[in-house]
């Protein structure tokens, strides 16, 4: 390798972390001002919780880019699937029953897909996980 790439390499790998690192604070960020919100109203809904676990699935999710330098493709649609569950509860009185049918069926795609991104990787596992 030639010294240019050298440096374009080292100045992406300073931009992936340094963008880790502002999604990590942006996150716990996030992560404070709901809890303030709870707390504020004294009370804990489902919706709030849901909201927490997808806070939890992006910061799991820059864990594990960061130490295996490499997204898998089942939490950002782990995170799709509570989004919709918490949209569905949020909104389940204002939508009609298209809009419902039309996120019950994303739901299971997206449920399917999970399925199938990790029976591939069962069954056709890479390299380093044998």
């Amino acid at each position: 390798m030639n010294t240019g790439d050298n440096i374009f390499q080292k100045g992406l790998k300073v931009l992936e972390i340094t963008g880790l690192i502002i999604i990590s604070i942006a996150t716990v960020i996030a992560i404070g001002q709901e809890v303030w919100v709870m707390v504020v109203n004294e009370k804990v809904a489902l919706s709030d919780l849901l909201l927490l676990f997808i806070y939890l699935e992006v910061i799991t999710m820059i864990g594990i880019y960061y130490q295996k330098n490499m997204l898998p493709v089942r939490f950002p649609i782990y995170i799709a699937i509570v989004a919709l569950a918490r949209y569905i509860i949020l909104g389940s009185k204002e939508l009609n029953p298209w809009d419902m049918l039309g996120i019950g069926t994303t739901l299971l795609v997206l449920t399917i897909a999970v399925f199938l991104v990790r029976l591939g990787h069962v069954k056709y596992p890479y390299e380093e996980d044998k």
